[in-house]
């Protein structure tokens, strides 16, 4: 695999483990209640349910990242989790807020056409 398409793949994997970070253990800081615009009550009735979304984005991430430990045999693994990812951030964009493309489906969308290019 190509050194762009590893690094943008690994792009992708970081941002899942901060979008886990933030919702597993920053939720209900400051940082967290900045980052998604709550109030610290909001915050703290939906703590349980976000810890729960970065345990999956914490899942994504390491999937990705074995995905690429695995060379070639990682190639249906990456295809699966980048298209999740793209959906995932398409879902969110047009329900929650138009950021979660950019900052979820768009860089998925960008490593899953880099990977199909890559593996043509």
């Amino acid at each position: 695999m190509a050194a762009l398409t590893t690094a943008v793949v690994l792009l992708v994997a970081i941002l899942h483990i901060n979008f886990m970070i933030l919702e597993m253990f920053l939720w209900t800081r400051p940082l967290g209640l900045k980052t998604f615009g709550m109030s610290r009550q909001k915050a703290e009735h939906s703590a349980v349910l976000a810890a729960s979304q970065g345990l999956y984005n914490g899942f994504l991430a390491a999937g990705l990242i074995i995905a690429l430990l695995l060379g070639n045999g990682g190639y249906p693994m990456l295809l699966f989790l980048l298209g999740c990812i793209v959906v995932a951030g398409i879902y969110g964009g047009l329900t929650a807020k138009r950021t979660i493309w950019w900052l979820q489906g768009f860089p998925a969308s960008i490593a899953l056409v880099l990977v199909l290019l890559g593996h043509g």
